[in-house]
């Protein structure tokens, strides 16, 4: 049936796909009551139909769901509770329904404030599945299917420090950031001076690359050199998924000049989020109304409330933090006993395992990563591939995800590893 009503480009997870009807915190079950541990669904942030985020939405859609043209308390009182999560020059919320459409609201505001309509992204990103957010994310336009760039877009290279052109000892979060200068340049040189630059706070289609140290103050100096702004994508890795901070931006010690959120604000609800300047957001105003007609409606705007207290109330950052330390660290241990284990990186419950098949030569070992993921699953174990190469397993569970799940990730990773390599 799916086949034969679906579009033909909308994909399914594994060789056999999984036919699933529940989830509760980190497991999916399918219909024949398999459990499965969901090491990969980051948009239920909270764990599956978290009941407390159900309990809410069920409550308020049984009163009233309508649009933001008329006043209610839900939307307000979200939007202060999410601004108290930021750097306070960042204090007007605009709500939308997805990180798509979070993106291209950026992108026109940074657009209609800058004047430019230049565009700087890093290699490998993805930053959305609307026309222009397609044209600005490599991933799409340079992957299958795709006609490389329009003459708006100019990327820089991915920072990354494995695989890349720079190492941590280069000072590689300098160098790469140069990068944005010649970026910049050839735009100009193409008549589309840079209006925004884009950039994930943690690399995910990149690979799960977590950005050298200094890269984005570097970045951010340059940009704004170039009278650009500085646009942070939240979308994957926002509220509290490294651990060590909210926001990964915050891990650079950078403010931007907007923040788009989507996926996790919402454990699953649509719901995206666009929160920038009151600068910013004035100069948009400049007589063309913006209006989402579900963004930040009453259900909406509960549900993602929800969030915000679950997080508090259950210290789901700190748990992050402290499970995805001992998760990394039980993945490293596995680089000793593997050379085709190239690189482990991350932070919080963000992390990738890079595969090869020779670590000098660091030559991709995509087919081991596809068979690694396979064979997970039939342990009971969801896991996906990543990355440009699609060698990179991705890890990035719901923020429930225990210690005791850690241990049986590992040692199941390290079960099928053995059994692959004989």
């Amino acid at each position: 049936m799916r086949r034969r009503l679906l579009g033909p480009s909308l994909s399914t997870s594994y060789g056999e796909p999984i036919h699933v009807v529940r989830g509760v915190g980190q497991y999916l079950y399918d219909a024949e009551g398999n459990e499965y541990l969901d090491c990969v669904n980051n948009v239920c942030h909270v764990g599956h139909c978290h009941p407390k985020v159900v309990r809410v939405a069920q409550e308020q859609i049984a009163v009233l769901n309508t649009n933001t043209r008329y006043l209610h308390e839900n939307i307000v009182q979200y939007a202060e509770k999410l601004t108290e999560t930021l750097p306070n020059r960042l204090d007007v919320c605009f709500f939308v329904s997805s990180g798509s459409e979070a993106n291209e609201l950026a992108l026109r505001m940074a657009r209609a404030h800058s004047g430019r309509d230049g565009v700087i992204v890093v290699d490998g990103a993805y930053h959305g599945n609307t026309s222009t957010m397609v044209d600005i994310s490599p991933y799409k336009y340079n992957g299958p299917g795709g006609k490389g760039p329009p003459s708006f877009v100019e990327a820089v290279s991915m920072p990354d420090t494995y695989r890349g052109k720079y190492r941590e000892r280069d000072n590689a979060g300098y160098k790469y950031a140069q990068e944005i200068s010649t970026a910049a340049t050839a735009l100009n040189d193409r008549s589309h001076p840079p209006g925004a630059f884009f950039c994930e706070s943690v690399l995910s289609c990149g690979g799960q690359i977590v950005l050298p140290a200094g890269y984005l103050t570097n970045a951010y100096g340059v940009v704004r050199e170039e009278n650009a702004f500085y646009v942070a994508d939240e979308v994957q890795v926002g509220f509290g998924r490294v651990g060590t901070h909210f926001w990964a931006f915050e891990t650079q010690g950078v403010v931007p000049d907007i923040v788009t959120m989507g996926k996790p604000i919402g454990n699953g609800h649509p719901l995206g989020a666009v929160v920038t300047t009151r600068e910013i957001a004035e100069s948009f105003a400049n007589g063309m109304e913006y209006f989402s007609t579900f963004g930040g409606n009453p259900v909406s705007s509960a549900v993602g409330l929800a969030v915000l207290e679950v997080l508090e109330e259950e210290k789901l950052q700190e748990h992050a933090l402290e499970v995805g330390s001992g998760l990394k660290a039980g993945l490293d241990s596995l680089k000793g006993r593997y050379e085709a284990v190239g690189d482990v990186r991350g932070i919080g419950l963000f992390l990738g395992v890079e595969l090869v098949r020779d670590r000098e030569t660091l030559e991709p070992d995509r087919k081991l990563a596809s068979q690694v993921v396979e064979n997970m699953k039939k342990e009971g174990i969801l896991l996906s591939t990543d990355g440009p190469l699609h060698n990179v397993i991705k890890i990035k569970p719901p923020l429930v995800f225990s210690h005791s799940d850690s241990t049986r990730l590992v040692e199941t990773l390290d079960r099928v590893l053995s059994d692959l390599r004989h």
